[in-house]
């Protein structure tokens, strides 16, 4: 693959092969467009698309943690044993399977919202109003006293979050070319690492604060403050919304009856993926389910990782938020100034290369002890690494859709990212109370070593798609 062009073009036709260069009559492969200076490069984060989608990226980030990882601190603080903790991580499975109702997301309007905000918006109101509403409920909870509830609250704030990003992936494919998807993806997973950031050290900081001095142990009012915050925080998404405009509006076509509706919402974008990647389609979507999986699957321990080494909430909350945030930007950033200028393929194997070492790093600390500087090194490695693969990973997976159904086929793609790693990770604490935390850290590093193959893989196949296509091309215009 040139590392000059973008992976994969965001809307070939389907008569179009992906990654194949436009041809001359002679058989020629058309010039190559320019490659973009470090200058332009750099300044694409100053459009407003950019900076709307570094807003609108904090409001998808923001749930995550708040089921998952901060959720998890709450309940193991809370005497909730790993196993249990490990399992309701299945909650995010609800990440896993939102291609189900993607299909309502991308065609359905809302009565008098969509006519008010238009499609995409629309959407991204109705699941910000859920997910405020569900953490509200999930602050009043006490999960000692009744852990049901609990659960689903959290798949309430889960199912709202999962609907968010299908209307939202789908707004930020729709809001620019795919030149500047890179850079968009990489503002948008800043956005977001910074919700996490503010969702998991920020909510511990409040947890802390709200603690009645001298009470110790568990209380249950400084995380119902916390949560009540986060809410609260969800009301920079809604002012994003409501401020900025509708992408252009494709006609879609006609329905002649309920079974064509159905077959064009449910069938023809899936449809529509195998026809463009044909045979590539299987290994394209291996790649999806595993590139993310050591990331996910250990990210589910971290935080009852910390409490057992006796890590407290405010030196958690302070590495997360000095040194975590700084190096999220920095590889976020990195990661998609990267993909713009040596293509995403390239860091694409980077990142999986870091976030597979990162978690090695881990296994080391659990052998430290409580020891707050290597706390330091081996956050800020960790976040570095995720920033560099997420955004990478993003422009992949936006490159992939066919505009004209992409709410429907990246909903696809990110649920492939999730539902396998998601699935592992509920057995992770049964692995950590059976081998312990260093063997555990090390085996999610382990499972990064196909990705390393799946990428080599995808790249080798778009590389010899390339240099085929300009040959057939010649072959077809003489036949014609």
């Amino acid at each position: 693959m040139s590392d000059k062009t973008p992976s994969t073009p965001a809307a070939a036709p389907p008569d179009v092969p992906p990654q194949v260069p436009a041809a001359s009559p002679a058989g020629n492969t058309a010039a190559a467009a320019p490659q973009p200076g470090w200058r332009a490069v750099w300044r694409v984060y100053l459009e407003p698309a950019t900076l709307r989608m570094l807003l609108l990226g904090f409001s998808a980030g923001l749930p995550l943690l708040l089921v998952f990882g901060t959720l998890s601190f709450w309940l193991r603080e809370a005497g909730i044993d790993r196993t249990t903790i490990g399992y309701l991580s299945w909650v995010g499975l609800a990440y896993g399977v939102k291609w189900a109702w993607a299909p309502l997301v991308d065609r359905l309007p809302i009565p008098l919202l969509t006519r008010w905000l238009g499609r995409r918006r629309s959407w991204l109101l109705l699941s910000q109003a859920l997910i405020m509403g569900a953490l509200v409920c999930m602050a009043l909870t006490d999960p000692r006293l009744a852990l049901e509830p609990m659960v689903w609250c959290a798949l309430a704030v889960a199912f709202g979050s999962a609907t968010q990003d299908i209307a939202l992936d789908a707004y930020r494919i729709e809001s620019a070319d795919v030149e500047r998807q890179a850079a968009l993806a990489a503002s948008y997973q800043t956005g977001y690492r910074i919700a996490m950031i503010w969702s998991g050290a920020g909510a511990l900081w409040i947890a802390a604060w709200a603690e009645v001095a001298g009470a110790g142990g568990y209380q249950h009012g400084a995380w119902r403050t916390a949560y009540l915050a986060m809410a609260g925080s969800m009301l920079l998404g809604v002012a994003t919304v409501l401020c900025s405009p509708e992408p252009q509006r494709r006609a879609l076509a006609p329905s002649r009856n309920a079974a064509d509706w159905l077959k064009g919402a449910l069938i023809e974008p899936f449809a529509d993926f195998l026809r463009r990647y044909g045979k590539q389609a299987l290994l394209i979507l291996a790649l999806i389910a595993m590139y993310r999986i050591s990331d996910v699957v250990m990210g589910i321990m971290a935080n009852p990782f910390y409490v057992d080494m006796g890590y407290t909430k405010d030196e958690v909350a302070t590495v997360t938020k000095i040194y975590g945030v700084v190096m999220t930007l920095v590889g976020a950033f990195v990661g998609g100034a990267l993909a713009m200028r040596l293509g995403v393929m390239r860091v694409l194997m980077l990142g999986a290369v870091l976030s597979a070492g990162s978690n090695l790093l881990f296994a080391w600390l659990a052998t430290a002890g409580h020891d707050l500087g290597a706390l330091i090194v081996v956050i800020s490695a960790d976040n570095l690494a995720s920033g560099i693969a997420s955004a990478a990973f993003i422009a992949y997976l936006s490159s992939l859709t066919n505009v004209n159904y992409s709410a429907t086929q990246y909903a696809l793609f990110s649920s492939m990212m999730l539902l396998l790693p998601k699935a592992l990770a509920g057995y992770s604490g049964r692995f950590v109370d059976a081998f312990g935390y260093a063997d555990f850290f090390t085996a999610t590093a382990l499972l990064g070593l196909p990705v390393l193959l799946l990428i080599g893989l995808a790249s080798r196949s778009k590389t010899a798609a390339a240099q085929v296509a300009p040959a057939q091309a010649a072959i077809d215009s003489i036949a014609r």
